[in-house]
Formats: structure tokens, C-alpha cells, sequence
């Protein structure tokens, strides 16, 4: 059946392929840098760089696509404040450099180590810390103002004709749609945002009038600021696992374990090294995109070379500059709107990796974990001097891997063999 794909998947038709996955990505793709202040024409270009090295890494063997990641928003909007773009992208070269650690310890203790050190109790809430802890910036942007609430751009009547829409749309398309178009919810509702934003004329064209057609996209080159790259190093741990989960699904989508082979010792890596290598450019961290394993199953592209073409294309549309500046028009009340449930949705995820963890939070200690790490990350508690602190994600990455090794299991025996059951039905789904 796979070489049957592979046939179908070859010559004329890899190149149509790869142009369609680059679609279904497209919206997640542009809108992390649009929300973060960094420039889209970057990210398309280091999304098309890190899914290269993704397949060097990996030998081509997994059809993934690399884009940009939306756990580090909510450090990457703190850091650029904070210390400054340069900076924030030092900071996420050391980031990157954690994966490749982490690669190095599963190659030495195999794919349960992960687990162990950071099981659902410890993931789950901090990555709904990670959507819950931006909420207030969706509502502010889908009001018309800035993330932080500090101006008003548009008038409050006009945001919400437009960001209700496009909330709309978005929610109808994921949850309605048939085929290929469930898989662009997002695309779908910045398309309908856009349109009612240019109709009631806030939409301003004239960058793209100023830009050229093609030239370099606006590269930042790091600096590396000791404050900011610990600040950022304990972001990496919750894509991390969620990297896991990815290559799990696209594991059963293809019915191969990639576990094993390539081993997830070099997906690790793979991720890794795409983030740090998009930081040396100015771009987002890279992590795989869910959305294109979804377009994987659905049109059986199992060749890895399809993702080649996706990467290619890329890269190219990263060097037309008009068309980077017309997707920097796109008004603020749009991205707010869909940010509403894109933010949301990570919340649930978060809160879905508590129940398939089965975590009981009527044990003291789990509920503990749980309690303080939301706390600490959706109150905004920091802990630090003026020059510098943990806060955030940062600083509920390790609270909660503190706590966890800390606190006194009631039955130690117990939950390693319920850790040893997940490890083992983790392995199981990849291979089934």
C-alpha cells in the first residue's frame, strides 16, 4: 500500500503536493511571527530551513513539516520587551540546544526516559499555562487594542465586526469542513477577517506599494544575553514532549515506528537543530505541524519528498518582499479573533494530556503539582531581581519538574509500573 502511495506521489504530482502541504500550514506558519512583532517572510524561510535539516537529520524518512511554534508566543513577546529581538533569538538558539541535549540522553536511556522526567502531571498544566496565560492578549487584539492593552488601534465597533468573524469562521471550518479544508481553519479565517477589515478600509496597503518585489527578508542576526537565554531554556520542555506526541501521530498515520527508526533520539535532534538554526536568521522556533500530518492521512502523501517541495517553496515565497508586507496588513482584531480559540485550544490540549495520563488530582501531591504550576503561570508570579527573574513558562517548567521530583509518591512501586503501562502503550500506539 505505501509503495502504491509512493508511485502516486511521484514526478509532477510531488510538486503539487508539496505546494498543497505548504497551504494547510500557512496559517499557523505567519501567524506566530504577526502576533510576536517578528517579520513573516523570516519565518517562511526558516520554516522551509529547519524542515531541510528536519530531513537531513532524520535521513528523509518522516513526511513532517517544520513551522513556526506557538508555545514560545507568550516568552517570545516577554523577551523581545525585555532584552530586544537580538537577544530573544540568542535566547532561542540556547532553547533549540535543549532538544539536542535531550536527544542525547534518549539515545543514552531510550524514549521512556522522557516520560519519567516529565510525565503528564508535569506537561499538562504547563502547557495550559501556555494558553490560558495569553487569553488576556487574544481578547485585547480582538477589542481593537494592543496585546497589552496599552492603545487602541481600531475603534472597539470595527475590531468586533471583524474579529468575531473570523472567530467564527475559524470555529465553523475545524469543526464542519470536509476534506482538505478542515485542515485550514485558520487560513479560512484570516481570509474572511481580511476581507470585512479591507471593505470597512482598515487595511493599510501602503508598505506594499513602498516594497520591492523580490529582495532579502529582514534577517536578525542573535546576541547571546546570559538573563535572557535562562529565562528561555525551560520554554523548550513542554514542545518537547509535544514533539513526542507528533511523532507518534504521524507514526500511525504511516504505519511505521518511527520510535525505533530512525529513533526518536534523531527527531529530537532534528527539532532541535531547526529551532537553533531559525534563531541565527531571526525566526521562530520550529516544531512539527500537527495540521500537515492531518493533510498526510487525508491524501495518503507518504513520500518524504513531498515535504522537500513544501520546504522549497518556502523559502522562495520568503524572498518576494511584497508579499511578506501585504501579510503584515493584515489588521490586529483579525489575529485576535482567532487567537480567542487557537489559545483556547492549547488549554485543552494541556487539559487533554491530564485525562489520557489518567492523573488522579484527588492525590495530594499530583493536585499540588497541578495547583501551584497554573497559579504561578496564569497569575504572573516572578521570582528574581530586576536584572533578572523567571516567570511564566519559564518559571513553571521548573516548579513543576521540581515539585515532581520532590514530592513523595504515596506508592512508589505503584505509579512506576503505571509509568512503565504508559511507556509501553506509547510504544505500542507508534508501532499499531
Amino acid at each position: 500500500m505505501q509503495t502504491q502511495n509512493a508511485n502516486l506521489y511521484s514526478g509532477w504530482r510531488l510538486l503539487l503536493a508539496g505546494g498543497q502541504m505548504l497551504f494547510v500550514a500557512f496559517g499557523s506558519l505567519v501567524l506566530v511571527p504577526l502576533i510576536t512583532g517578528l517579520d513573516p517572510s523570516v519565518a517562511l524561510f526558516t520554516a522551509g530551513l529547519g524542515t531541510l535539516i528536519f530531513q537531513f537529520t532524520t535521513k528523509r524518512s518522516i513526511p513532517v513539516f517544520l513551522a513556526s511554534s506557538f508555545a514560545f508566543i507568550a516568552p517570545i513577546i516577554f523577551a523581545v520587551e525585555t532584552w530586544g529581538k537580538a537577544a530573544t533569538m540568542g535566547a532561542l538558539f540556547c532553547a533549540g540546544l535543549v532538544y539536542v541535549v535531550l536527544s542525547a540522553l534518549v539515545a543514552l536511556r531510550g524514549p521512556g526516559f522522557l516520560h519519567r522526567l516529565l510525565p503528564p502531571v508535569v506537561t499538562g498544566p504547563i502547557i495550559m499555562v501556555i494558553g490560558l496565560g495569553l487569553a488576556p492578549v487574544a481578547v485585547n487584539m480582538a477589542l481593537g487594542k494592543t496585546g497589552d492593552a496599552s492603545a487602541q488601534l481600531f475603534p472597539y465597533a470595527d475590531a468586533i465586526m471583524v474579529s468575531m468573524p473570523a472567530l467564527l469562521t475559524t470555529l465553523l471550518v475545524a469543526t464542519f469542513a470536509k476534506g482538505i479544508f478542515r485542515l485550514v481553519p485558520i487560513l479560512a479565517g484570516v481570509a474572511v477577517g481580511y476581507a470585512l477589515a479591507a471593505f470597512n478600509g482598515m487595511v493599510d496597503y501602503s508598505a506594499v506599494s513602498a516594497s520591492s518585489w523580490i529582495s532579502l527578508p529582514g534577517f536578525v542576526m542573535p546576541e547571546f544575553v546570559p538573563a535572557a537565554i535562562l529565562f528561555m531554556l525551560p520554554v523548550a520542555i513542554a514542545p518537547a514532549i509535544e514533539h513526542v506526541g507528533d511523532v507518534l501521530a504521524i507514526g500511525s498515520v504511516t504505519g511505521k515506528d518511527y520510535v525505533q527508526k530512525p529513533g526518536l533520539h534523531r527527531t529530537l535532534l532534528g527539532d532541535g537543530l531547526a529551532t537553533s538554526a531559525a534563531s541565527l536568521f531571526g525566526g521562530p522556533p520550529n516544531t512539527t505541524y500537527s495540521e500537515v500530518t492531518g493533510a498526510v492521512m487525508l491524501t495518503k502523501a507518504f513520500n518524504p519528498v513531498v515535504m522537500t517541495w513544501a520546504a522549497v517553496f518556502a523559502i522562495l515565497l520568503a524572498f518576494i518582499a511584497k508579499f511578506g508586507a501585504l501579510l503584515q496588513t493584515i489588521p490586529t482584531p483579525v489575529m485576535g479573533g482567532i487567537m480567542i480559540l487557537l489559545f483556547g485550544s492549547i488549554a485543552g490540549v494541556g487539559m487533554n494530556i491530564l485525562i489520557k495520563g489518567r492523573v488522579d488530582l484527588s492525590a495530594q501531591r499530583n493536585l499540588v503539582i497541578v495547583a501551584v504550576t497554573m497559579v504561578f503561570g496564569i497569575g504572573g508570579m516572578s521570582i528574581g531581581s530586576s536584572d533578572w527573574h523567571l516567570q511564566g513558562v519559564s518559571l513553571c517548567g521548573i516548579v513543576a519538574i521540581a515539585l515532581n521530583l520532590l514530592l513523595p509518591h504515596p506508592d512508589e512501586s505503584n505509579d512506576l509500573h503505571e509509568e512503565q503501562e504508559i511507556v509501553e502503550d506509547m510504544v505500542d500506539h507508534a508501532r499499531h
